[in-house]
């Protein structure tokens, strides 16, 4: 019987390279484990970074908008990343979830995968009366797709390798935006960026929207 359970750590705020170093242990262990044919785990990784822009491996620099004397002013770091996407932002506020699955544990492909990853984030801002949604050649979540106000609430940026993912998604809970005003985040010049304080108004419960994102992916993974 492979194995389903989703093991779950809480690594609180964290530097990016830190997390980043950590999660490659995971995934690496889980490699080591599925090249010896021995049952591999899967661990659900919540965390908050500090102010960082990360760019993904096939993203473009030109859409970092701040030189370095600019990132300094604003306590931001730059890193250059291995996962998909392009650029995007991490800061106070946004709960990051870094899934280190393997995915043969649950019968799925790396497609299959983000879209679950996209319909557990659906389903929780759901909880807080918004239709989250996908959109053509975008992963994420994003909000009204079909208007001119389309805005992305959640960034979804993986790695894998022999089924093994690493990376994850970023969610806007009470995100600074303004730190999205210095890039074009995802690639993207003419779509915006949002978050669940700003869409409904009010500060929102950081640990307890945790709390409920995590039973949602838990239970969506554990059908």
């Amino acid at each position: 019987m492979d194995n389903q359970t989703i093991l779950f750590q809480d690594w609180g705020t964290i530097e990016y390279n830190e997390a980043w170093r950590d999660q490659e242990k995971l995934f690496n262990q889980l490699l080591e484990q599925k090249q010896a044919g021995k049952p591999t785990s899967n661990y659900l990784v919540f965390c908050e970074h500090p102010h960082v822009y990360t760019l993904g491996k096939s993203g473009n620099e030109q859409n970092l908008l701040l030189n370095y004397i600019q990132l300094q002013a604003r306590h931001a770091a730059f890193v250059h990343t291995n996962r998909g996407g392009d650029i995007t932002y991490h800061g106070p506020g946004q709960l990051v979830g870094y899934p280190i699955f393997d995915l043969a544990n649950f019968g799925i492909g790396l497609r299959q995968y983000i879209e679950w990853l996209e319909d557990a984030i659906i389903e929780f801002v759901a909880l807080y009366g918004l239709k989250g949604e996908r959109m053509k050649g975008a992963t994420g979540v994003w909000l009204d797709t079909d208007t001119v106000r389309a805005r992305k609430i959640c960034a979804i940026g993986v790695r894998s390798s022999r089924y093994v993912t690493m990376h994850g998604f970023a969610l806007n809970i009470n995100t600074d935006l303004s730190y999205f005003s210095h890039i074009n985040p995802c690639g993207f010049t003419d779509k915006g960026v949002t978050s669940l304080g700003v869409e409904t108004g009010e500060e929102i419960d950081f640990v307890a929207a945790g709390k409920q994102l995590r039973n949602i992916i838990e239970m969506k993974f554990n059908l």
